[in-house]
């Protein structure tokens, strides 16, 4: 169950951080306006603020595993918000970092 809630809160953050980001992005380089601009930045906060919920104590694993969520869920975001399709590459990509995040962070330790 705990690594359940650990991906369901890796996703959470993920559309926060990709939400947010893609905000800000639509707000400056589309020009839609500084709404955008600021919703961009309370969703980027709120990513910061998901991330404590994990249940592992350590900062820099959490964020390390973070990464391959990031990766593959900016492609995603692609795909939907902006009719991206990627290519073989970008999805063994995505795929091997999100192999990557499940050694780094779900990987028996023994401690």
């Amino acid at each position: 169950m705990l690594v359940a809630r650990s991906i369901a809160l890796f996703v959470v953050a993920a559309l926060f951080e990709i939400g947010g980001a893609w905000l800000v992005w639509q707000g400056l380089r589309e020009h839609k306006g500084w709404v955008w601009v600021g919703a961009g930045v309370i969703a980027l906060g709120l990513y910061g603020v998901v991330a404590t919920f994990q249940s592992d104590d350590n900062f820099g694993r959490i964020l390390a595993a973070y990464g391959g969520i990031f990766v593959a869920g900016s492609i995603a975001w692609g795909m939907v918000a902006d009719g991206y399709r990627p290519d073989r590459f970008d999805i063994i990509g995505a795929l091997v970092c999100l192999a990557g995040m499940a050694v780094i962070m779900y990987a028996p330790r023994g401690h």
